[in-house]
């Protein structure tokens, strides 16, 4: 089993080496879903590889956003030298990038976490696509996992340590909605991590504890699973350092059949390198939360007391140079390193080189007296020296296309039958969310003369059976189980470029996409393109169960609806609808061959009003329905991401 680690830099890259790494990832300066790490030049790739490769360590290399179809052109010279490098793999989210990779280049590819594989399907399609490993959703459980390995047909990667995300992998955009900055460009800003209101609880909702998932190793080696991932791109080199050694030798000693994976003091370390909590994640259960904090506060001691300048902590472990942290509630007080320590009672007693006031307060250890020597030993690590890399092989072009205006059509997704009867009179095409009216429902269209597609559910590590002439597909996996029928793609796919495969009989754009990168995207893609231009976007999908449906709330007011589906996953919406009735024109003109509205969850009053506006381009009636909706935006149709 291979134990992977995390190079965000390249002292984090040596300090992988050093901790015993099978194989390393790493980041360049163009398309990686970490942009604020330091990352490598292509000069430092070329030098982190021969470092690798000379310790028998392999390198993959991070491509792992989506990509423009403007930016096609800058993606191929910059895929020609990593190839040239002899990296060993590339690790991709953008199916069209994939497409291109396996047309162009003889390197392997990795399907990223961010491409969502989370179904024998998924992996077969990543498989046929061109991959030959796909790092796995973080929230499949063991049994999945193990149903993909032994059936996908494909090499796997778990994560087992570092970050876990709220949302499902691939599909986050609250970052990308609320503040421009997408989680699927690599500039992430974290809205899990803050805090919110739900239900008449204040906390930080949506922030998960971070994996510790060492006591899986022996499942997922009998599994089958062919590597375990270290996240943390954006961590110390100490806690790479420490993280990928403490891994490599429990892996050893699970391959010896020994019962203790991972000593005291090896857990000790990892908890003081970086801990905001630790769970089994998804491997273990469905406990991953920790919303107290969202910040690493390291390794909890318990209550301290504090006798002025004299602190007694509940431990015994505490020795000179380590280094501790004082909280009251959420306000941190300060911290210092360790000094003649004392035992007593149980505890150990520090001096403090400030006045603390009297009383309780939560200690955390923040350093240990092993680091420095961690830390020198990194620094004296010498990287190669190359010759500086050219620019790779430019000149990749597609064809252009020509799209005539045309009249589109007009679609709803809605998920009841109240709310289907009200649109009916103004719709071209229904996509009915799977519930037990699915017959009725289909019977009213065929009645109406209107086409009905029925909606499969969001995420499905085991895709249902279903008799439906035509159906809307989420993931890849779903559009190769129901090749043989109608398939219409949802904006879940993230449909970038010119390149994104599968091809389906419709594909819905990615809400991401802005009016120029519209242009961009038809005129190079003659196939049946929808734009969603109306509703309540989906911002986040979370398996977490504890999550409470109602409206979340965050520090500046905003209102989140919360729903949960009857598969157990809950979707966090929007607080505006997105409306673009004002732009459908020049939308037209680009050729577009259908528009989306999505009227799920909302009253049939409501969703009548919408469906007859977008029926006639009605811009007068805009002013009423923002009164019904209480907000709408333009989405990134005029802002787009970076």
């Amino acid at each position: 089993m291979e134990v992977l680690a995390p190079a965000g830099s390249k002292d984090s890259l040596k300090a992988a080496l050093l901790g015993g790494a099978d194989a390393v990832y790493l980041g360049g300066k163009l398309f990686g879903a970490r942009r604020f790490a330091p990352n490598f030049s292509d000069s430092e790739i070329k030098a982190a590889i021969k470092a690798a490769h000379d310790r028998g360590v392999k390198v993959y290399v991070t491509v792992n956003t989506l990509v423009k179809q403007s930016e096609l052109s800058i993606a191929f010279p910059y895929i020609d030298n990593l190839s040239s490098m002899e990296a060993d793999a590339i690790i991709v989210q953008d199916r069209g990038l994939m497409r291109m990779i396996r047309d162009n280049f003889p390197i392997a590819i990795h399907a990223s976490t961010q491409m969502g594989v989370h179904s024998v399907e998924d992996a077969r399609w990543a498989r046929e696509a061109g991959a030959e490993r796909a790092i796995l959703a973080r929230e499949l459980d063991l049994k999945e996992i193990g149903h993909i390995t032994r059936e996908g047909g494909i090499g796997t990667e778990v994560f087992i340590h570092g970050a876990l995300c709220y949302c499902f992998s691939g599909q986050c955009l609250f970052s990308s909605m609320l503040g421009g900055r997408s989680g699927n460009r690599g500039m992430c800003a974290q809205p899990c991590r803050k805090r919110y209101s739900l239900a008449g609880e204040t906390s930080f909702t949506l922030s998960p504890a971070d994996l510790f998932c060492v006591d899986s190793i022996p499942d997922l080696m009998d599994i089958g699973v062919g590597s375990i991932k270290i996240e943390g791109r954006l961590r110390s080199p100490t806690y790479v350092y420490l993280a990928t050694k403490a891994y490599k030798a429990a892996v050893e000693r699970a391959a010896r059949g020994e019962e203790e994976l991972m000593t005291q003091r090896e857990r000790e370390l990892l908890e003081v390198a970086f801990n905001r909590g630790f769970s089994r994640g998804y491997l273990g259960g469905t406990d991953v939360m920790q919303r107290d904090y969202a910040e690493s506060r390291c390794r909890p001691l318990g209550i301290a007391q504090s006798r002025g300048r004299e602190v007694w902590i509940p431990t015994m472990s505490l020795a000179e140079g380590d280094g501790i942290t004082f909280y009251r509630g959420d306000e941190k007080i300060g911290g210092f390193e360790v000094r003649s320590p004392m035992h007593q009672g149980g505890g150990t007693l520090v001096r403090s080189p400030f006045r603390l006031e009297l009383g309780e307060y939560m200690a955390y250890k923040t350093k240990d007296r092993e680091f420095p020597e961690i830390e020198g030993m990194i620094s004296r690590f010498q990287l190669p020296s190359v010759r500086p890399m050219g620019k790779g092989r430019g000149g990749y072009t597609l064809p252009t296309v020509k799209r005539a205006t045309r009249k589109a059509a007009l679609s709803a997704h809605i998920s009841s039958l109240r709310a289907l009867r009200a649109v009916l009179p103004f719709i071209d095409r229904a996509y009915y969310d799977m519930d037990g009216h699915v017959e009725d429902a289909r019977k009213m269209c065929l009645e109406a003369g209107k086409e009905f597609v029925l909606s499969l559910p969001r995420i499905t590590p085991r895709i249902p059976e279903v008799d439906a002439e035509a159906v809307m597909v989420h993931s890849p996996g779903q559009a190769m189980k129901y090749a043989d029928r109608r398939t219409y793609g949802s904006y879940f796919l993230n449909l970038f470029n010119s390149l994104t495969t599968p091809v389906l009989d419709m594909q819905q754009v990615s809400v991401e996409l802005s009016r120029q990168d519209l242009v961009d995207l038809t005129r190079y893609d003659d196939r049946a393109l929808e734009v969603l231009v109306f509703g309540r976007v989906e911002l986040m999908i979370t398996r977490d169960p504890t999550l409470k449906e109602g409206t979340l709330k965050d520090e500046m007011g905003k209102r989140f609806p919360v729903v949960r589906d009857e598969h157990g996953w809950a979707h966090i919406l929007n607080s505006a609808d997105l409306f673009l009735l004002d732009f459908m024109g020049e939308m037209d003109r680009l050729g577009i061959d259908s528009y989306a509205l999505d009227l799920r969850g909302r009253p049939p009053e409501l969703c009548a009003m919408v469906a007859e506006a977008f029926h006639k381009r009605d811009l007068g009636m805009k002013n009423r329905i923002k009164r019904k909706c209480g907000a709408i935006t333009a989405g990134h149709y005029l802002r787009g991401v970076q």
